[in-house]
């Protein structure tokens, strides 16, 4: 497990109505990694925020862990359904 996909758990849990219902998975993904978050249907958009500004916060969390430990990291948002 990485820290980009710790970042990601812990912040997402904080922001859903259902932190339970969580999911980050993560892979390998042409030369770095993938972070994908799956949250329950509705409140992906709470992680989104207004106008992305969350979504885009996050995302330089996960480079920025990422580059802590040498990788590169890529963010994904997906409705868990």
């Amino acid at each position: 497990m990485s820290r980009a996909r710790d970042v990601v758990e812990i912040v997402a849990r904080r922001l859903a109505d259902r932190p339970d219902a969580v999911r980050v998975t993560e892979r390998q993904h042409k030369g770095g990694t993938l972070v994908e978050l799956f949250m329950a249907p509705g409140e992906l958009g709470r992680v989104i925020g207004r106008q992305g500004r969350t979504a885009a916060a996050m995302r330089t969390l996960v480079s920025t862990a990422a580059e802590l430990e040498g990788a590169k990291a890529t963010l994904e948002f997906r409705d868990d359904e």
